[in-house]
């Protein structure tokens, strides 16, 4: 699909992630012009670079670093501007950067999607992609050509190429219909997986994008299902009439992690992403749940309640070496370590539920959230940006919001019926 070069780099116009200032990156971003309007099954040549120019200004303004002006703001550009920008007019806009590309529909069928980054101050052309996609794939295109300006101009790795599962939620309060649903990280292209008849919860990706994971409820009976993304089969790997809780697959995809409760006590197990005898990992009395593996497979982050409440723990990746991590008071659940390794999520519970991280030896927590109830976190692929779901007080209604690191740039996705229990899965391939 990524067919083009990055140009050389001399400028440095930058970003800072951890900026808590709200100082965001001015930033341009005309309509995608084309050489000719061509019509495709995904509307005309014309139509779609307006449409990936708005896609662009939305990702970016998501990140929470940059104010973009969209094609509503700005001039339009001709064909022949994209690799020549009028740089006066650009400044007389306070624009730091610019973004102008173009779309092109080829004899295959296929549409060229261009992308170029620009620093306005200096007039230097700072990054150019270009993309090969099917005409109804133009949304990844600019996904794409998003993440590239992300990258460039904060150093971070890309994550608007990605996708969501979570669960749809309709119904009265006492007798929600659950389903599994996915949709892109900004909410389009989006379609329900499962019918309603089983109750489905806690979905996650596998590492390859190609399977998901979650726990089905059929007669009361709970089972751990892998259903195949491209196929629509779904295979099942583990039931029991035991309660069953949260599966989470290994890094590389071989194993899965889920509590279950026997005869009053709650462990953690793993079992082949094939299927086949479940291995018991914790054996304290109490509850054991939420099991979560660090990026390189070697640790496992659970919460118990062993000391009396819910608490953070982390463990070998085949049990023992148990150790506490969290001491700030209150309760703490439903831990996920984050991509990159360096943080771990969870759900504090002190009065209201807030989302905040803290690093896998226990230090330095930070909440990020502030809301009556918010809970159930899972990481962009880049470990810069938070997914959960938000239940608003008396109605019961239930969302799916996300936060980036500094706790300032929250969000709620689209979605087109009540969202919980999110899982962000890896940037496509």
């Amino acid at each position: 699909m990524l067919i083009g070069i990055t140009a050389p780099v001399k400028a440095q116009l930058t970003v800072d992630v951890d900026n808590s200032a709200g100082d965001e990156l001015v930033i341009s971003v005309p309509g995608l012009p084309t050489p000719q309007s061509v019509n495709t099954p995904a509307g005309s040549t014309a139509e779609l670079g307006g449409k990936i120019s708005d896609v662009i200004v939305s990702d970016l303004r998501s990140s929470g670093l940059f104010k973009p002006k969209g094609r509503n703001e700005v001039r339009g550009i001709s064909f022949d501007e994209v690799t020549a920008p009028q740089f006066p007019y650009w400044a007389g806009t306070n624009s730091s950067a610019l973004i102008q590309g173009f779309i092109r529909a080829n004899p295959d069928g296929k549409l060229t999607v261009g992308c170029y980054l620009y620093d306005v101050a200096l007039e230097t052309e700072l990054t150019r992609q270009g993309f090969v996609v099917d005409p109804g794939d133009w949304r990844r295109a600019a996904h794409k050509c998003a993440d590239s300006i992300y990258s460039r101009l904060s150093g971070e790795s890309p994550f608007f190429d990605s996708r969501i599962a979570y669960i749809a939620e309709t119904g009265p309060k006492g007798n929600r219909t659950k389903r599994l649903a996915i949709m892109d990280s900004d909410g389009a292209n989006h379609r329900f997986i499962t019918n309603g008849q089983a109750t489905a919860l806690t979905p996650r990706f596998s590492p390859d994008y190609r399977r998901l994971v979650y726990l089905s409820f059929l007669d009361g009976n709970p089972r751990i299902y892998v259903y195949e993304i491209g196929t629509g089969q779904q295979k099942l790997i583990t039931q029991s009439t035991n309660p069953t809780f949260a599966p989470r697959w290994s890094p590389d995809g071989k194993w899965i992690l889920y509590s279950m409760a026997i005869s009053g006590n709650t462990d953690i197990y793993k079992v082949s992403s094939g299927g086949g005898t479940p291995q018991r990992l914790t054996f304290s009395p109490g509850i054991d749940i939420g099991g979560s593996f660090s990026p390189d497979g070697s640790r496992i982050v659970f919460e118990s309640d062993r000391s009396g409440s819910q608490q953070l723990y982390v463990m070998g990746a085949n049990g023992g070496n148990e150790n506490r991590i969290s001491f700030g008071g209150g309760r703490y659940a439903t831990p996920e370590w984050s991509p990159r390794g360096d943080l771990i999520s969870f759900t504090k519970m002190a009065g209201n539920f807030r989302i905040g991280v803290m690093t896998p030896s226990g230090g330095g927590e930070r909440l990020l959230t502030n809301s009556w109830q918010d809970e159930a976190p899972t990481w962009a692929p880049n470990g810069r940006v938070i997914q959960f779901f938000r239940t608003a007080r008396g109605s019961g209604q239930t969302g799916i919001w996300q936060v980036d690191l500094t706790g300032r740039n929250e969000r709620k996705l689209p979605t087109p019926v009540d969202g919980s229990d999110p899982a962000w899965g890896p940037l496509l391939p």
